[in-house]
């Protein structure tokens, strides 16, 4: 498992388009993914510790974030194929699990991993309601060895909160952390 922080961010970039299908393969748009409110795009996976670690928390911010008016995708961008616990046949479970009540998209390609410039697996994008980038960091201070505590801010809803109330995200993000996402050959 390799440990891979996110870079940082290009504010104000548009959020790339795409068209992914989930396990059971009904099709989602990033046009459909959007709330009225804006939109979060999450890369994760099945098997990467850094999402288990979070996973839990991930899906009370999906609602909390739905409530705000604030569309999510979560979209699995690894090479099943080598990483064959990451197979669509296995996300379905995964996301009942652990309460993830989002489009759960399988990047067959990568492309939409490549075009957001994902880099680990969680990485969370949060745009505006114009799809402009805003919001490049982590769900919150949680990981393997530091499991969740009751005063942990929530930082990706925090920052889409103050979005979708026209106050803007902060300034300040704190990168996401976790596996290298597994690309093909």
């Amino acid at each position: 498992m390799a440990l891979l922080e996110t870079p940082a961010p290009d504010l104000g970039a548009l959020a790339p388009d795409f068209s992914l299908k989930d396990a059971a393969g009904r099709t989602v748009t990033r046009d459909a993914a959007k709330g009225p409110n804006g939109l979060v795009v999450g890369f994760i996976c099945n098997h990467c510790p850094y999402v288990k670690a979070i996973a839990g928390a991930l899906g009370a911010d999906i609602e909390a974030l739905k409530a705000e008016g604030v569309g999510v995708a979560l979209i699995m961008p690894n090479d099943y194929v080598s990483h064959p616990d990451d197979a669509p046949a296995k996300m379905a479970a995964f996301a009942k699990a652990h309460g993830l009540d989002a489009p759960y998209l399988v990047d067959e390609t990568q492309a939409v991993a490549r075009a957001y410039g994902a880099v680990c697996t969680p990485d969370f994008f949060g745009f505006d309601t114009a799809l402009r980038l805003v919001y490049r960091g982590r769900l919150n201070a949680t990981t393997p060895r530091r499991p969740p505590a009751k005063n942990d801010a929530r930082e990706l809803v925090a920052a889409m909160t103050a979005v979708a109330r026209g106050k803007g995200a902060p300034k300040d993000q704190l990168a996401s952390m976790g596996c290298s996402i597994k690309w093909r050959g």
